[in-house]
């Protein structure tokens, strides 16, 4: 699997930074990822959906830890890309360890 496109969408909220879509073999689309600033840096959430007891559960989420990292690096690096054109200052960026677990039913993130 190859991530043929990835489009930031940036936002001026206080920890939403991002949503953003990525494009997978040039033949499926994901959206609603998003850029988080979290206590301990950046990091990516997936696509997540709000249940009738109020916690989130991912939609769609990798199963493995090279997939995560793969769409992480992505992500983050059109991200840095999309700032840069814009001018902003890059020094803050830093960002956030994914956490391990990949088949719960919620959230990585605590969402």
């Amino acid at each position: 699997m190859k991530i043929t496109e990835v489009k930031v969408f940036p936002v001026n909220e206080d920890r939403l930074k991002a949503y953003v879509t990525i494009t997978l073999d040039n033949c499926f689309v994901v959206r609603d990822l998003k850029v988080i600033q979290g206590p301990g840096g950046l990091f990516v959430a997936m696509p997540s959906k709000k249940r009738k007891d109020g916690q989130f559960r991912d939609i769609a989420h990798p199963l493995n830890q090279e997939t995560r990292s793969m769409i992480e690096d992505m992500v983050f690096n059109e991200y840095e890309k999309h700032l840069r054109s814009m001018g902003e200052n890059l020094e803050n960026l830093k960002r956030q360890k994914s956490p391990m677990n990949y088949d719960s039913g919620g959230d990585d993130y605590g969402n």
